[in-house]
């Protein structure tokens, strides 16, 4: 079994979504808390949980899959940003910081996607 700790995606993901648990969200208006606010957020804790639930998993086939719903969640974070900052709800420097946050997350993703499913690479 894998220790999702090990890993530098993880750690960076659990990161990001402490900081728009800490940072982000409380600053959205209370009339977003089950819309937005709520979206944001269980795309941010995404990211990591389904890195550690891939790492519980007994097979490369089945690690990649969650993997790829990590990378999914990412995208998902990004539009939410993207959406959030052109309402108005999240300013232009944590919204390019958090982009750039995610661009980071998103591509060792899918590199470690892709050292798991061809080794060779």
């Amino acid at each position: 079994m894998r220790n999702y700790r090990k890993y530098e995606v993880w750690k960076e993901s659990d990161e990001l979504a402490k900081f728009i648990y800490r940072n982000i969200a409380p600053a959205f208006p209370t009339e977003e808390k089950y819309g937005l606010t709520s979206q944001m957020k269980r795309a941010a804790y995404s990211i990591p949980f389904n890195i550690a639930e891939g790492c519980g998993k007994n097979t490369d086939k089945d690690f990649s899959h969650f993997l790829d719903t990590s990378l999914g969640s990412a995208n998902e974070l990004e539009y939410c940003l993207s959406f959030t900052n052109e309402l108005g709800y999240l300013d232009s420097d944590n919204y390019e910081l958090l982009s750039r946050k995610i661009g980071i997350i998103r591509a060792k993703l899918i590199n470690l996607i892709k050292t798991i499913r061809d080794p060779k690479v």
